[in-house]
Order: C-alpha cells, then structure tokens, then sequence
C-alpha cells in the first residue's frame, strides 16, 4: 500500500504558509507601524520568489501552491492599495485601477503576444518589472509616515519611488494588455467551446 503524499508540508507551501503569516501581520500593522508592517510585506514578497525555486528543486510544484501563491499576491497588493487610498485620497482612482488591472498569468496562455512572451519568459525582465513595481509601492507607503534616510541631498524613499515610478507607470500598460490579451484568449476558448457543443447535439 502505497502512502499518499501531504501536499500541505511539502517544502514550498510551507514557505507560501510563512508568506501568509507575514502578511497578516503585515495588513495589522500598516495603519499605524509602518516599520513592522513593511519588513513583514517585503519578506512576504521576497519569499515569492523562493517559494518558486523550492518547488523546482524538491519537485513539488502543485495547483494548491500556485493558488495559494496568486491569492497572497493578489491579498498582500489589495491591502497596500487600500491604505495608499486612505492615506493619498486624491490618486485612490488610481490605486483602485492598479487593483483591477491585477490578473494571474499563470492560468492564462499569452505566448501569441510578444510582449507578455518578453515579460513573462525573460526572467530578468520579469524580475525588474515585478521588484520596481512593488518598490514604488512601498516607498510610497513608508513616505505617508517618514522621509527615512537622506542621500546625496534627497529622501533615499523619494529617490527610490522617483526611480522605481517609471517602472510602476510600464508595469501598469502591461496589465491592461495581459487584460486584452486574456479576454482574447477566454473568448476564443468560448467560441471553441460552443462549436463543439453545437457539432455534438
């Protein structure tokens, strides 16, 4: 008798369960403590990126860990934008469309368009995409509390949302192509679908 495996230890879910516990903490704390709250966000982000190569390495890639991966991504970036829309009310418009703009690349085929092929194959681009995204985030986040450190004249978190806010503004147009490019891709498999039910009655 064989023993069925416990896809809730294997090694990569426990670190996606870590990323869970950071982030709550995380959601806790960001009204008010801004240093708790943004360790605890960024080391959730962080292990995003380990929970990956854990799953390659001891072979333990699952559909729960991918889903649990696209929820804390999709709750943890949730909950930023809403405190950046209590805390900058005049841009909560745009906080609420980088919210709506969110879709999982994982569930959806965009290897027909060249730039998500770019974004999502080169992991590079990926990398810097992602990093400087979530940095211009954060720095706007840590800003509503304190300008932090100064380099060479300027608020080291001014300068990294001026630098990361380029980056922020791209990934934001990419979002609204990965929106028409799914919508392509779903709408071709309704189409596919519905000729099929057609040619089986």
């Amino acid at each position: 008798m064989t023993e069925t495996e416990n896809v809730f230890i294997f090694v990569p879910n426990l670190i996606g369960f870590a990323r869970v516990v950071l982030a709550i903490i995380s959601f806790y704390y960001m009204p008010t403590h801004h240093v708790v709250a943004i360790w605890c966000y960024v080391t959730s982000a962080l292990l995003d990126a380990v929970d990956g190569h854990a799953a390659r390495y001891f072979n333990q890639s699952t559909k729960f860990g991918a889903m649990l991966d696209q929820l804390t991504d999709r709750v943890g970036t949730m909950c930023l934008l809403v405190n950046l829309s209590m805390f900058y009310p005049a841009y909560a418009f745009w906080f609420q469309t980088i919210l709506q703009g969110k879709t999982s690349h994982k569930f959806i085929d965009m290897s027909g368009n060249p730039i998500m092929r770019v974004y999502y194959t080169n992991k590079l681009v990926l990398f810097v995409m992602c990093a400087g995204n979530e940095a211009f985030y954060a720095a706007l986040y840590l800003l509503h509390f304190t300008e932090g450190p100064t380099l060479l004249g300027m608020s080291l978190f001014r300068a990294v949302m001026y630098i990361s806010a380029p980056i922020a503004i791209v990934k934001t147009a990419i979002s609204v192509i990965h929106g028409y490019v799914a919508s392509l891709n779903l709408s071709t498999i309704d189409v596919k679908e519905r000729e099929a039910l057609r040619k089986a009655k």
